[in-house]
């Protein structure tokens, strides 16, 4: 094909190279391309160019080839993309593949010149794994010097803060010391109700000295045990408020008669009741609930001491409760002194007091602890109120209802 000086050029060259027909079959190649590929010479003469193609690309290649035969034109191949090569053990290897052509007669004949470019492969991701590992080294340094920036700013910030920390630890001391003192309040305010039917049911126990009137007696010890270990839950809970604050207290989930709970809360609020006042209540709830009596107890508590504490004396306080398959709803209606809309924004805060109530006993800790019960409950509370007209608050939460086994 070539005289013998170009013989010599051709077979000694140190890249690759491959002249094949325009039917892709190889007519001639060098010694260094049957290494790169593993083929001797007698293997790679006659072999179609598409053995050296790797499998994802070769159904396109006979498209390519008749494409460059068409125009055929001195130029590198692959355009901004890698190619890859197949040796004869079907291993493939990265390339640099540039093309030329001639003509012998007649006949188009192309020249691929193949290099085999793995070295520098390795070397680009060597050099990119570098210039990550520098890029790394450069963000951890820009982080610890603002790290270092921030550590001044905050001891210069802590230096200007320490003419003011005793101030601030008297501050709060003295916050400590009125939290205390609405403890205190708080609890007198909450033992009301079950001191007073202790001390209702201890006098009328004397009214039952005779024998046939020991079940009387019975009934009415029952009711002091039941105010006594309401006492206590009242106590261990409000004498460790942060608890439910930071969500430590847990819902316990048992069976409960409505009704029947309800009856007993406003049995033990009669004492309370002023003069002419009076609860009606419509209680639609035949069915055993799951929630927590408890927890249930204290709500329904809360929201009558209050319907009673501010209306005043010969108004009605309405009651009503009623259960569908999925949810109980109870709502409490008064007629007494109401909320302005802008103390309702506030309701449900710790210890914020209406400005109309400040002449009333109480600490302002009660709605914001019903508010966090219905949360261990899942429930919600909505309250609507008018100055002079009185508040209705209705409460909602799930329960299941089926029937206790």
């Amino acid at each position: 094909m070539f005289d013998d000086s170009f013989e010599a050029v051709f077979t000694h060259a140190t890249i690759g190279i491959i002249v094949s027909d325009e039917q892709g079959r190889i007519v001639s190649s060098n010694r260094h391309a049957h290494t790169l590929f593993g083929y001797t010479k007698e293997e790679m003469t006659g072999l179609s160019i598409d053995a050296l193609v790797p499998g994802p690309v070769a159904p396109r290649h006979a498209e390519l080839r008749a494409s460059f035969n068409a125009h055929p034109q001195v130029r590198s191949m692959g355009h901004g993309r890698d190619l890859y090569a197949k040796r004869k053990d079907n291993t493939i290897f990265p390339a640099e593949i540039s093309l030329s052509y001639f003509y012998r007669a007649t006949v188009l004949l192309t020249v691929a010149y193949i290099i085999d470019i793995t070295a520098k492969k390795e070397a680009d991701l060597t050099l990119l794994a570098q210039k990550a590992r520098i890029e790394q080294l450069n963000a951890e340094l820009e982080q610890k010097v603002v790290d270092r920036t921030h550590a001044l700013m905050a001891t210069l910030h802590q230096l200007e803060q320490s003419k003011d920390e005793l101030a601030k630890a008297l501050a709060v001391e003295r916050e400590l010391g009125e939290l205390k003192s609405r403890f205190v309040s708080m609890a007198s305010h909450e033992f009301r109700t079950p001191l007073s039917a202790i001390l209702t049911s201890a006098s009328l126990i004397e009214k039952y000295p005779a024998t046939e009137q020991q079940d009387k007696r019975i009934r009415h010890i029952q009711r002091i045990k039941a105010s006594v270990y309401h006492l206590n839950t009242i106590l261990e809970e409000f004498l460790s408020v942060g608890r439910l604050e930071e969500g430590r207290l847990e819902a316990n989930w048992s069976w409960v008669e409505l009704a029947g709970l309800i009856n007993e809360v406003v049995t033990d609020l009669q004492d309370m009741l002023k003069a002419g006042q009076r609860i009606q209540m419509q209680v639609n709830c035949p069915k055993l609930i799951r929630s927590d009596p408890s927890l249930l107890r204290k709500i329904v508590v809360n929201l009558l001491s209050n319907a009673i504490k501010y209306s005043t004396e010969n108004q009605r306080i309405d009651l009503d409760a009623i259960c569908n398959e999925t949810a109980f709803q109870l709502t409490i209606r008064d007629q007494g002194i109401g909320i302005s809309a802008d103390d309702q924004k506030h309701l449900f805060e710790r210890f914020f007091r209406a400005k109309n109530a400040t002449n009333f006993a109480g600490t302002g800790l009660g709605l914001h602890i019903v508010a966090k019960y219905l949360e261990l409950l899942g429930g919600t509370i909505v309250l609507t109120s008018q100055l002079g007209e009185g508040t209705t608050v209705t409460i909602t939460f799930p329960y299941e209802n089926h029937s206790a086994d």
